[in-house]
Formats: C-alpha cells, sequence, structure tokens
C-alpha cells in the first residue's frame, strides 16, 4: 500500500488510542508508543524505524528548544539548594547504581553507562500534569519533586554530549575524550551564548514590529533548528543546540509567546518521536522476555522510590513528604526514550536490552497516575505509623457547647481564623488530616486533632450537632459540596461557613446547605474597596452596609468587565449597545424583550448621560438609549444582534 495512504491509517490508530487511555487515566506517549509497535516492523510494518528517525528527531529537537526556555538563572538559584543538593545526589546515586548493577550482568561499560543515566531519569511531563491535576504543585512534595525534575532535565544536556562520544569505538571511553568533549560543549554553549544574547533579542523585536505571526513562527523554527545543525556541525546533537536557543530566549519577553507557537510543533512531532520508539520494539522479544521486563519494572520502580525515600530522610524532611515524591518521581521519564533512541543508532545497545527498557519504561509510566494519585495518602499512613498515634480515632472533648467553634482544615486560613478566636476568648475546635501539622499544633497546646472532615463518625463525634457554628476552610472544591450537604443534615440548625477561592460553587454550596460562601479573591476585592471608600471619607457605616449588600447580591458588581485585547473570554463580560433610529426594539418596553432566550442580563439603560440600573419592565426604549448588557461573549454578540437589527 502507497504511504499516502498508509500515514492517514497511522494517524487514526494514534487518535483511536490516544481517546480510549485517555479514558483509562493513562498518558498520551502510551498511545504513540502503541502506535508504533502496531505500524512498525513487529505490526503491520507499513513504516520502519528509519524512516520516522529523521522527520521525529525534529520533535526532540524542538522539545528540548521548549525545555530551555523553561531554565532561568534566577529560578535555578533560587531553587539551589534542592535543585543542585538534592537533585544532583539523587541522579548520581541512581545512575551510579543502576550502571553498577548492568555492568555486574554481564553488559559492556558503555552499555551500563547508557542503563544508568535512562533509569535515573524521570518523566516531567507527566508528573507536572498530574502534580497540576491534583492542585500539589505548591505543597512541600511537590516542590520537592519539581526541584529533582529541573536537575534531571538540566543534566540531559551533559548526557547529550557524552552519547557521541561512546559512540567512537567500542573500547573503554578514554577520560581525555570525555574531557575534549566537555570542552566542546562548553565552547559551543559560549559562542551561541555571546553571539545569540546580542543577536537574538535585536532579531525578535523586528520580527515583533511587523505583526506578523507567521514569521514570528517560522523565526522560532529557524533559531531551533539553525542551533541544532550548529552543534550537529561540531560532532554534538541537533537537541544540545536547541536547548541553547532556547536558555537565551528564555528570560526574553518573548518567552511566552514562543513557547505557545512552538508549541503545536513540539507536540505533533515528539508524537512521532514516540511511535518511531514503538517501532523498535519487537513483540516477540517482548513475549519471550516478559518475565525479565517485570522483573526490572518492580526493581527499578522500587529501587528509585527507596533512594529518593532515604535521600529525603537525609535532608531533613519528614516521612509523609519523603513517601510521596518518592512515588511521584519512581517512574522513568521521556528523557530516557530520547537517549535509549540514540543509544540504538550509535550501536551502543543491542536489540533485546532495547527493547526490555522501553517496555519497562513504558510500563513504569502506565503506573505513573496511580503512584502519584495515591503518595500522599501513603505518606501520611506511613507517618502516622512512625509517629505512633493512633490517630484515626481522636479522643475528641467529651462536651461540645453551643459557643464553640468548629474548624474543618488547618492550613492558612484555619489557623488565622484560630488566631482571632483565641485573642476573643472564643473555645474551638480543629479538624485536620495533616500528621505533621496536627503533631506541631498538640505540641503548642492548641485544640487541633487528626481526622477526615468527610467522615460522618468522626464529624459525629466532634459533637457539630451540639456547636454554635462550623467554619469550613478546605480547599478541595470537588469534596465541599458533599461535606457541607451532610453537616447540613446532621445539624440542622447549625451556621456553616464555607471559604472557597472564587465563587464558581457559590449557588451549588449554598444550596449544599452554606449559611454563607465566603470566596476569598472576590472578598479580597470588597476589603481593597472599602478602604478606598473609607480613605475618601464615606462613613464607615455606609461602606458596611455596601458591602453587605454586595454579599447579599452574590457579588453582582465583581461581575462583568468590559473586555480588552488580552481578555479571558471565558468569563462574563459588560458591552455597551447604542440604540439607532432604524433598531426593530425602539418603542418596545424591556419587558416584551426576550431576555430569557438572549440568555444575558440587562445591567443598566443610559439616556441623556443619566444611568438608570435595573429599570422597570415598563421602560419604553427610544433612539440614542444604551443598553449595558453583561454575559458570556458570545451571549452578548448574538444580542447585540437582535436589538440591532432593523
Amino acid at each position: 500500500m502507497e504511504h499516502q495512504f498508509l500515514i492517514p491509517l497511522m494517524l487514526l490508530i494514534a487518535i483511536t488510542s490516544i481517546a480510549l487511555l485517555r479514558r483509562l487515566g493513562l498518558p498520551a506517549i502510551l498511545a504513540y508508543l502503541l502506535t508504533g509497535v502496531v505500524s512498525g516492523p513487529s505490526g503491520l510494518n507499513w513504516f520502519s524505524q528509519a524512516q520516522m528517525h529523521s522527520v521525529a528527531e525534529l520533535g526532540v529537537v524542538l522539545l528540548m528548544f521548549s525545555l530551555g526556555l523553561e531554565f532561568s538563572v534566577p529560578r535555578l538559584w533560587a531553587m539551589r539548594r534542592t535543585v543542585f543538593g538534592l537533585g544532583s545526589a539523587q541522579l548520581l546515586l541512581t545512575f551510579f547504581i543502576s550502571a553498577a548493577v548492568a555492568f555486574y550482568c554481564g553488559q559492556s561499560l558503555t552499555a551500563a553507562i547508557v542503563i544508568g543515566a535512562a533509569i535515573a531519569l524521570s518523566s516531567t511531563a507527566i508528573v507536572l500534569k498530574l502534580l497540576k491535576e491534583q492542585n500539589w504543585l505548591q505543597r512541600r512534595h511537590g516542590e520537592l519533586s519539581v526541584s529533582v525534575l529541573l536537575f534531571q532535565d538540566l543534566a540531559v544536556v551533559p548526557l547529550l554530549i557524552l552519547l557521541p562520544l561512546l559512540a567512537t569505538d567500542a573500547e573503554a571511553l578514554a577520560l581525555l575524550d570525555v574531557f575534549n568533549g566537555l570542552l566542546k560543549g562548553t565552547l559551543a554553549f559560549v559562542s551561541l551564548m555571546a553571539v545569540g544574547k546580542w543577536l537574538l533579542p535585536k532579531l525578535f523585536d523586528e520580527i515583533a514590529r511587523s505583526r506578523s505571526d507567521e514569521l514570528f513562527v517560522l523565526a522560532t523554527l529557524a533559531v531551533a533548528l539553525s542551533t541544532g545543525a550548529f552543534t550537529q556541525w561540531m560532532g554534538m546533537s541537533m537537541a544540545l543546540g536547541a536547548f541553547m536557543a532556547g536558555m537565551l530566549l528564555g528570560e526574553s519577553q518573548y518567552r511566552r509567546q514562543l513557547e505557545a507557537d512552538i508549541r503545536p510543533f513540539r507536540d505533533l512531532l515528539m508524537g512521532l518521536f514516540f511511535i518511531s520508539i514503538g517501532m523498535l520494539l519487537d513483540v516477540w522479544l517482548v513475549l519471550e522476555y516478559w518475565w525479565q521486563i517485570l522483573l526490572l519494572l518492580v526493581v527499578v520502580v522500587v529501587g528509585k522510590g527507596v533512594i529518593v525515600y532515604l535521600l529525603l530522610r537525609l535532608f531533613g524532611e519528614p516521612v509523609q513528604n519523603a513517601v510521596a515524591s518518592a512515588m511521584t518521581l519512581a517512574q522513568v521519564g521521556e528523557f530516557s526514550f530520547v537517549i535509549l533512541a540514540l543509544a540504538v543508532n550509535y550501536q551502543l545497545l543491542d536489540k533485546q536490552i532495547s527493547t526490555e527498557l522501553v517496555m519497562m519504561a513504558v510500563a513504569s509510566m502506565a503506573l505513573a497516575p496511580w503512584l502519584v494519585k495515591h503518595s500522599v495518602d501513603l505518606g501520611k499512613r506511613m507517618q502516622q505509623a512512625v509517629n505512633n498515634q493512633v490517630l484515626d480515632e481522636p479522643e475528641f472533648p467529651l462536651e461540645v457547647t453551643r459557643e464553640q467553634v468548629i474548624i474543618l482544615g488547618y492550613g492558612r486560613v484555619g489557623q488565622t481564623i484560630a488566631r482571632f478566636l483565641k485573642v476573643e476568648a472564643i473555645p474551638y475546635l480543629v479538624l485536620d488530616r495533616d500528621p505533621t501539622r496536627v503533631t506541631e499544633a498538640r505540641n503548642a497546646g492548641e485544640p487541633v486533632y487528626y481526622g477526615d472532615a468527610c467522615k460522618a463518625s468522626i464529624l459525629g463525634q466532634l459533637g457539630i450537632s451540639q456547636a454554635g457554628m462550623l467554619v469550613v476552610t478546605l480547599g478541595d472544591r470537588r469534596v465541599l459540596e458533599e461535606l457541607v450537604q451532610m453537616c447540613r443534615e446532621m445539624a440542622p440548625g447549625l451556621n456553616i461557613l464555607v471559604r472557597t477561592r472564587d465563587d464558581k460553587n457559590l449557588d451549588v454550596l449554598e444550596q449544599a446547605g452554606a449559611t454563607q460562601v465566603i470566596p476569598e479573591s472576590l472578598e479580597g476585592s470588597l476589603m481593597l474597596v472599602s478602604q478606598v471608600l473609607y480613605k475618601c471619607g464615606i462613613p464607615l457605616s455606609r461602606i458596611l452596609k455596601r458591602l453587605e449588600s454586595e454579599r447579599h447580591n452574590h457579588y453582582r458588581d465583581l461581575h462583568g468587565f468590559f473586555s480588552g485585547g488580552e481578555s479571558d473570554f471565558t468569563l462574563e463580560q459588560l458591552h455597551a449597545v447604542s440604540l439607532p433610529e432604524g433598531a426593530r426594539v425602539i418603542g418596545m418596553q424591556l419587558g416584551d424583550l426576550p431576555w430569557h432566550k438572549l440568555r444575558v442580563e440587562l445591567r443598566a439603560v443610559r439616556r441623556g448621560g443619566t444611568e438608570t440600573e435595573q429599570p422597570a419592565a415598563d421602560w419604553l426604549l427610544k433612539s440614542g438609549d444604551i443598553l449595558l448588557l453583561q454575559g458570556k461573549p458570545r451571549r452578548v454578540e448574538r444580542a447585540e444582534q437582535f436589538l440591532l437589527q432593523s
């Protein structure tokens, strides 16, 4: 069959695989690898790995360019202790142990170095995505994991310099060759930095002035590929040059635009790269050596996890953070595929070993979502076991009075509330699920207890039906609705105050039983408004009345804003519509207009320089009236078209 027919079929397989694995919660990388297996020599034999290699290599080049954009010297310096301390310790220890085991098992020195490097790396793309989905990037174990990943990504650069040197001959690697290679790489880096620091900003300044999106994208691709060609000409990999170009532009004002422009090309070509990796897999070898692959998977995942755990404990981190970070970093990463692919091209690994390593990496990536999602819970259980405390059955006070305030969640907000209650001598109890925080607070004499607020049995023991007020400060909006509804059923007369980030679920939480929902972002705006009004001489009583009115109306004036060039078009916006003489609605009453179909809100009508908020339904529209509409952009646009029809 001709290639022009095979390529659409291959893309169809990739699309189907991605859709299927997404439903199973697995990363898209596995779908590309599966497509490569089906399309390659082990499957339908539509393409060979060599046919895909040239195009697929561009994916690695653009990936390294994007990685370079993320590396800023100030960011690395701010995280230097964990990035260069913990990161280097993890990488070197894992590398040397893995290489030593491979060498002991009969592999050559060069093969052992490649195997050690591939196993030492973890998946930046998968880990960051999963941590972001769980809102764990700002947690301590998330910060530790990101620091290690940053150093691993940085370590890819010397590995890209080292691999071509390993391929020079089959003899033992000479230290002089390594020194010469690193010196050559340093010279290339310095020369590109010297020229690029002066040339590239001026180049992109001129391109930005042209206001041509096509020219900007072409220039970005040209810079990435040109620097890659330069380093390849010097005997190193193209990916190294692209990384340097990304670093040069990483601190420029165009970094975000460059990243956005390059992402579609990078994702597409990286998909082809992983398809080419899948073509390396020999299905029959996998079936023959499945038990070795399974054993290798267990050894690598457990081994990497133990190494990270021990290092974090050595760095003074609590058990909970150490366990969570260890499980997060236990998989093998996408750059391992890059190293293995280059090693196969340079003939540093035989087919059996490369197939086993690729399959092990694929399996570890498939395990990554499960490991990351359960890392925090397992970490808490391990912390509980270490502390020798039975925290699942807390010993709550025997009596809870009507004056008592119960706080669910002892984070920043919960602790702030508790401090002000203590100053006013108002009794309170706190429930939290962080064992370290609970231990620290109890040692300081605070009435803080460990327990899961989502369990009715624990809330019953806590005595919420006798308390006067319940304050919910938990940040996970997925459990808030169920929690509030359960608390309302257990205590129908209880005052329930719920803190949220914004007001997206305000109506839902009030319907579930919340007495009042306090959105942090909107309340911050109200506090700023109150200070402005107070400084302008407005009486405090009027300010407080205005604030209460705003809360009662669900923060009506804090929604709907006039759009600008960089507006978020997913939010509601304000738009003024001036009625010309020939408009069809002239002479009609506001109540006669189909507002329920238009699905927008009429905020006010301006006539003759006077604005009338919430005009009556019998308001008669005249030529020159300005209607202030609020709603989603598409609905506002449709409403404007309706109002202006002649």
